[in-house]
């Protein structure tokens, strides 16, 4: 009998540190609350041009210690990482085409699809792989249920930390 009840103390004790290292129940929030200050100085990591219902085109962004890891090759991400995407429409440029004497030039329209923002905090948000995310439109953070999407997302690539952008060279 004394073995049985060590073994559910040992058991329970085991789920109890599991669940806590999946669980996040320290008060933090699990998605980005603030906009990163100064995030439109940081560096390029890459540009894209996403088609579908996305329809845009994008600046990938990285804190300096984002830009470090992606040269540096450094998977998984450091703690501290922070990497922002901007997006905005793409319009054609009659002024271009008149010049190239066809169509072929677009340029950035309106902003679309506010500032995304994924944060590396490897302990904090250990149940999202180790990032935070978060998107604001006109200032304003994304509703919970929209940044509930993003992790489930990112997980079809988490052999690269669950970041989509490769470094541009």
């Amino acid at each position: 009998m004394k073995h049985i009840t060590l073994l559910v103390i040992a058991l329970a004790s085991l789920v109890s540190v599991f669940a806590s290292g999946l669980a996040h129940d320290d008060g933090t929030p699990i998605f980005v609350t603030d906009i990163p200050s100064g995030y439109r100085d940081w560096r390029l990591i890459s540009v894209a041009q996403e088609g579908g219902e996305l329809n845009d085109i994008r600046a990938i962004l990285g804190n300096d210690i984002a830009i470090k890891a992606y040269r540096e090759g450094k998977l998984p991400f450091p703690d501290g990482a922070i990497i922002a995407r901007i997006a905005w429409g793409y319009d054609a440029s009659d002024e271009n085409n008149k010049v190239f004497g066809r169509a072929q030039s677009f340029v950035a329209g309106a902003p679309k699809n506010g500032v995304q923002f994924m944060i590396k905090d490897s302990r904090k948000y250990a149940s999202t792989g180790g990032w935070s995310y978060g998107q604001f439109d006109d200032g304003k953070s994304a509703d919970e249920a929209a940044l509930k999407k993003c992790f489930p997302c990112h997980q079809a690539i988490s052999g690269r930390d669950f970041v989509f952008t490769r470094y541009s060279r």
